[in-house]
């Protein structure tokens, strides 16, 4: 310290130097008292993000950087890096006094500094702006680049503190991965792999010197904007190298016979944008921004991704994913006016497989989009699209955990008119007062039983059903197995009051609707869907990743028997199209929503779940002049002709890559449907129901778990006398019950009261 006081000391009576004497001599007084405990943090590295098997999606940086040792780096490197900015590194302190002595003879007016400045004090200044910017403190960046000979003495002051605990070689390895190398590429390494499409250890003389030369002018010796500036920089490297070692001049001379060869510049792509699958990316950053494993904020969580040299491991595997991208491409193209989606999802992980879209790439050109089409709105998706039929699933499961037999029966004629008729919300019944009539698109029958109106989606069958199994309860069911509305809305909330959520009127992501599979497929196991299979730091340590919260939502019997009535959709009725070969065992349901606007297929085994869809882009202009339907409709550009049905077009995309996603997979089989699921539990009436007053047979009826609905039958008795109950004695438990009442004697020629046309809900 008394060596560096004199020498600044010196600098007062210089000829030439007055001017500056008074700030140096300031700045010298107050040197003790400065700190001299520089933080040195780790250094800002580059995130990467890679598919499940290890290859490279993207990476996130606001620094390139990838910090190697002192072993890694090329001894050639270290020389030239060494040679040209302070040579004497190895021989002199923390400060280079004669350096600095020029430094200040040259600087004497004007009160900025220029040069002089050793490896050591070039380290700490480099820190200074890295903590700044690790902090997001701007004005600290610009401190620590103000040319002043305060911030000089305070520099000196760190530098030599940091050379008490710190040898010259672990200064040294920290400078060359801090430095900027221009380009983007922090430290020698990325700036090796940049420019030359190597590793720092590999490098020549020639390519040494060239990047050597770069760090006092990043951006003007920049070889892949200025090679001649970049060349003449680098031979002024190599002439000093051989000036200060003679036996290099064979080897400099040789150097300097050589070019950059541009083609070997290789691009460091930095976010989601560039990526292969943009999209997939995206969801993953959305999903590592609600993680505290990384910080306790967005903005440290952030910060984290872009310099916290992460590496993490998606659950993408990258085989199904390009099987899965080009089944969606091969029906729907970029620039359709419609959209299509692929999801899969492995049951009892919550792990997604795969996620493609028809427009793949981010941007707002022709073909490119800013949404993940198969992500909620809160995971960078759109508003959402109805579902249709597929939502039968959800009243079918619970009707089954009310005790619903399998083998019930309704009257499945088209249409049907349900104004009039009691629903059970969350609040209890409701009487739906506006006109509802519904049809069927597929099949109708005086009577049909429960497997034959899934398989062929029957409508008016199962609005009768969620009047039994309750909407309230259906739409629970909905939220149990993890389906949620993409707005991000309460579904149980906003539809537990709407007996049309049996068609699929609210409106969901496909990953929401892979999800809900994947809890039926799992046997009743319900897990959020994932993206992250594992994180690590810098270090190789390991950190915790988002959870899929496995757990129990569904009994294993419900899901079973709900398993195997889906099965008759994918063998025998509408899905059959979608069955993928080889597997029996093999869940689906179609929909269709009003208008033919969308098109979806889910479905599932026990090993794979998935959903895929087409939907009409409604901001395409294609449609000012067509009529927005899918039905009959051939896509513009693709060629593909639809026909408007889920199992004819959107079950195209998932038997290609569902194929895809389970080869190799064994052909698991569902667990079997119990007994009393195929008949349900007899039961027997509260005893005297038939002799009670209406309003206390419903009660009794409603507190032995019985749905109760009242019918008006013509008979000769005044009309509203109560007739009793049907069946008698004994139901199935949880089945419904029916209050008769007299609608008077039957009309002359019977009821000539003409019935409203049907509404346009589909089936398929």
């Amino acid at each position: 310290m008394s060596v560096l006081m004199g020498v600044l000391a010196a600098g007062f009576v210089m000829p030439g130097v007055g001017v500056a004497s008074a700030t140096l001599k300031a700045a010298a007084a107050g040197l003790q008292d400065l700190p001299t405990n520089l933080e040195t943090p780790p250094q800002a590295e580059r995130s990467t993000l890679l598919m499940s098997d290890g290859t490279r999606l993207a990476t996130f940086y606001d620094e390139n950087r990838v910090y190697v040792p002192l072993s890694e780096i090329a001894p050639v490197m270290q020389h030239a890096q060494i040679d040209i900015e302070d040579n004497r590194f190895y021989q002199h302190g923390a400060v280079d006094v004669k350096g600095t002595i020029r430094a200040f003879l040259r600087n004497s007016s004007g009160g900025s500094t220029q040069g002089g400045s050793s490896i050591t004090q070039q380290y700490v200044k480099r820190v200074q702006i890295e903590t700044a910017l690790a902090n997001g403190n701007e004005q600290g960046v610009q401190q620590a680049q103000e040319k002043s000979y305060g911030r000089k003495v305070q520099e000196m002051r760190y530098a030599i503190a940091l050379e008490k605990r710190l040898s010259k070689d672990q200064i040294l390895e920290r400078y060359l991965n801090i430095a900027y190398y221009g380009d983007g590429a922090y430290g020698v390494e990325a700036a090796a792999r940049h420019f030359f499409n190597k590793s720092a250890k590999e490098l020549n003389l020639g390519e040494a010197a060239m990047l050597a030369g770069l760090v006092q002018s990043p951006d003007a010796y920049n070889p892949r904007l200025h090679p001649e500036a970049a060349t003449q920089r680098r031979n002024v490297v190599l002439d000093r190298m051989a000036q200060l070692d003679p036996t290099l001049q064979d080897q400099v001379n040789k150097a300097k016979a050589t070019t950059f060869d541009p083609s070997k510049v290789n691009p460091t792509r930095n976010g989601c944008a560039s990526s292969t699958y943009p999209f997939v990316c995206e969801y993953a950053v959305h999903q590592l921004l609600q993680s505290p494993a990384l910080g306790t904020t967005v903005q440290d969580r952030e910060r984290m991704l872009n310099r916290g040299g992460l590496t993490i491991k998606l659950t993408i595997d990258p085989r199904v994913q390009e099987s899965a991208q080009q089944a969606v491409s091969d029906v729907v193209s970029d620039k359709d006016p419609a959209l299509g989606t692929m999801v899969m999802v492995k049951p009892g992980t919550g792990e997604i497989q795969a996620m493609a879209q028809s427009r793949p790439s981010e941007g707002n050109g022709d073909g490119e989009t800013f949404y993940n089409y198969n992500a909620t709105k809160a995971m960078g998706g759109a508003e959402g699209y109805q579902a249709g039929s597929t939502f039968k699933i959800f009243t079918l499961a619970a009707a089954m955990e009310k005790g619903i037999p399998t083998s019930q029966t309704y009257p499945a004629d088209s249409p049907m008119s349900f104004q009039g008729t009691t629903f059970q919300s969350c609040n209890g019944p409701f009487v739906l007062r506006e006109p509802w009539t519904v049809a069927n698109s597929t099949r109708s029958a005086p009577s049909m039983d429960l497997q034959t109106a899934t398989d062929w989606s029957v409508n008016t069958f199962y609005v009768q059903l969620i009047r039994d199994a309750g909407v309230c309860n259906a739409t629970r069911m909905a939220q149990k197995v993890g389906v949620q509305l993409a707005s991000g809305g309460d579904i149980v909330k906003d539809f537990n009051r709407t007996p049309s959520f049996v068609l699929g009127v609210a409106e969901v992501a496909p990953v929401s609707m892979a999800e809900a599979m994947a809890t039926f497929a799992s046997g009743g196991i319900h897990c959020d869907s994932i993206i992250i299979g594992s994180m690590t730091t810098v270090d190789g340590k390991p950190l915790a990743t988002p959870t899929a919260n496995c757990q129990r939502t569904i009994d294993a019997d419900v899901a079973s028997s709900v398993n195997n009535i889906l099965k008759g959709v994918s063998a025998n009725g509408t899905g059959r199209p979608a069955h993928v070969d080889g597997y029996d065992d093999q869940a689906g349901k179609t929909g269709t929503t009003d208008s033919n606007q969308a098109v979806w297929f889910v479905g599932y085994t026990p090993e794979l779940a998935g959903a895929s869809m087409i939907a009409i882009d409604k901001t395409n202009s294609f449609w000012n002049s067509h009529n927005k339907s899918l039905k009959g409709i051939r896509l513009p550009d693709s060629g593909t002709y639809l026909t408007g049905t889920g199992s004819g077009d959107a079950g195209r995309i998932f038997k290609s890559a569902m194929s895809a996603g389970l080869e190799g997979k064994p052909a698991t089989p569902f667990g079997q449907t119990k007994p009393e699921f195929q008949t349900g539990q007899m039961v027997s009436l509260p005893q005297g129901v038939d002799q009670m007053k209406p309003d206390d047979a419903r009660k009794a009826l409603e507190n032995a778990g019985f749905t109760v609905q009242q019918t008006y039958l013509y008979n000769a008795a005044p009309y509203g006398t109560f007739l009793g109950v049907t069946p008698k004695n004994q139901a199935p438990q949880s089945s419904t019950v029916y209050l008769n009442f007299s609608a008077g004697p039957s009309p002359q020629g019977g009821d000539q009261s003409p019935s409203p046309s049907p509404t346009a809900t589909k089936g398929n």
